[in-house]
């Protein structure tokens, strides 16, 4: 059977073009005046996995980004605008569900180490260690929004936190050390994305949005207008501005964005169209943030950090009739959000100057390569890096015992195919979900999964990625000395992180 998808359009629309052209003319005295802190923007997406977007993230053999039939799918201009003005990893990884990465994030420890390593139900603790972190971020934890503040940043906050649970004091980000909260508290996803229904109701009603109450405002939209009036307000005060800026979208439920909506074809299942539309109203917030940075004259001071929070769950259905298609929500990564596949963990990751201009003196200073990727041969980086590479553009500092997972990822951004310093990977899952109960280690090309709900003898799976995309070979029995140091790597990384378990310990093969 023929997969037909709705036309795409490879480049920006001329109108978006206008848009996005007229307003970098409007350059103010502010971006003129050569600051010497960057404005920091972490653009954070829930639920995107690597194929949920027009802009293609695999490359072929020689290194150039190929383009995907979900990319086909989706229309994310902005995106595109960004990725062509920035770098982007190939390979960039996420834990599999999202409170673990938000918590990376924040602390740029993995979730072995910071334990916080599930999902947080908001009312009940998950099924898990019976110590395993579900308050999440404990005052005494060091984190970005703590650290940048010293060096003379408004810390702001806006969208979804999921940093602890309903009576934890973390489920308000200004406990972890945000200046402002907008949207966030202890629930990893809204009852409604519609204004006219108020975002919801009860626990699952998004905070801090009442004015938006009974209209017809998206909640994508609600976020992103809060977000440029704390970008204003912090340019007042002629402050640097660290904004984490984490989107509900694309969470279930997967209500469509009626602007949108009708332009997706239903190719791949009943709710695609639904999910698109949430797609394409995320990403009009990226352009409309970049437009109005442009417009105050804070664009080529201001870098943004795009990515995803784990791998998809759009809800693709994989057949139409009896006809099964050779395509799932990560095609042709395997897997989606919750397992331990790449699908699953890697995620879309940009970053770039919202305006670039290599006369620029903090652009001088921490150059990115714009329309780069780094192929997968050059190396992975992962959410970890955030912290380190955040505070070293900031020129902070955290405490010399707070233990750091993440590198500085600066240098490996500013041309296309540098290695990347980061050179191992570890996703710790002691947990129930759609996969259960396994650790995920990778080192250079190879990535070991151990599973501790399987016997000794099927525990493995060992698979070379830079030969192996699509997880379809299990080498473990075939690569035993390979198998055994991998083991061994992984062991060692758990020890390291003082991991939690509710089995024992995986044994060596």
């Amino acid at each position: 059977m023929s997969f037909s998808l709705r036309p795409k359009f490879r480049h920006l629309s001329s109108c978006l073009l206008l848009a996005f052209s007229a307003s970098s003319q409007l350059t103010t005295a502010a971006e003129s005046e050569q600051a010497t802190q960057p404005n920091v923007i972490i653009f954070l997406i829930d639920d995107m996995g690597l194929m949920d977007t027009s802009v293609p993230f695999i490359t072929d053999k020689q290194g150039q980004p190929e383009v995907q039939k979900l990319n086909e799918y989706y229309h994310t201009p902005a995106m595109e605008m960004l990725a062509s003005r920035g770098h982007r990893f190939e390979t960039f990884y996420a834990n599999s569900v999202c409170s673990p990465s938000r918590i990376s994030i924040m602390t740029g420890q993995s979730s072995a180490r910071h334990h916080s390593s599930q999902w947080i139900n908001p009312r009940k603790r998950n099924e898990g260690p019976a110590d395993w972190q579900w308050d999440g971020i404990t005052a005494e934890k060091i984190t970005l929004p703590k650290v940048l503040k010293p060096a003379g940043y408004n810390t702001y906050h806006v969208g979804k936190a999921h940093f602890g649970n309903q009576k934890s004091p973390a489920s308000d980000p200004t406990f972890i050390g945000f200046d402002v909260n907008i949207g966030g508290n202890s629930i990893g996803r809204p009852d409604s994305y519609y204004g006219e229904k108020n975002y919801g109701k009860g626990l699952y009603q998004v905070p801090n949005l009442e004015a938006y109450h009974g209209t017809n405002t998206h909640l994508s939209d609600a976020l992103t207008i809060e977000a440029c009036k704390l970008i204003d307000s912090s340019v007042d005060e002629k402050k640097p501005f660290f904004l984490h800026f984490a989107h509900y979208a694309l969470h279930a439920p997967f209500q469509p964005d009626p602007r949108y909506v009708d332009k997706y074809a239903n190719d791949l299942g009943s709710e695609m169209p639904a999910y698109a539309s949430l797609v394409e109203g995320m990403d009009k917030s990226l352009g409309d943030l970049i437009t109005h940075l442009e417009k105050i004259g804070q664009a080529e001071n201001t870098l943004i950090f795009f990515l995803g929070d784990n791998g998809s769950d759009a809800p693709v259905d994989g057949r139409k009739g009896d006809v099964v298609y050779d395509i799932g929500s990560s095609a042709p990564l395997r897997g989606r959000k919750g397992t331990y596949y790449e699908g699953g963990m890697r995620v879309p990751f940009i970053a770039a100057w919202a305006k670039p201009n290599l006369e620029h003196p903090i652009q001088k200073n921490w150059p990115i390569a714009q329309n780069a990727i780094t192929h997968k041969s050059a190396g992975f980086a992962s959410i970890e890096d955030l912290f380190p590479t955040i505070t070293t553009l900031a020129g902070a500092s955290s405490p010399a015992d707070h233990k750091l997972d993440g590198n500085n990822i600066l240098p490996a951004l500013a041309e296309a195919n540098t290695a990347s310093p980061r050179t191992s990977f570890l996703m710790h899952f002691p947990h129930e979900h759609r996969s259960s109960e396994f650790t995920v280690y990778r080192k250079g090309a190879w990535k070991l999964v151990y599973h501790y709900n399987k016997p000794a003898a099927e525990a493995y799976e060992l698979f070379n990625l830079l030969e192996d995309t699509s997880e379809d070979n299990n080498l473990a029995n075939s690569q035993p000395e390979k198998l055994k140091s991998m083991a061994v790597g992984m062991l060692n990384a758990l020890d390291d992180a003082d991991a939690q378990f509710t089995k024992d310990k995986p044994k060596l093969p």
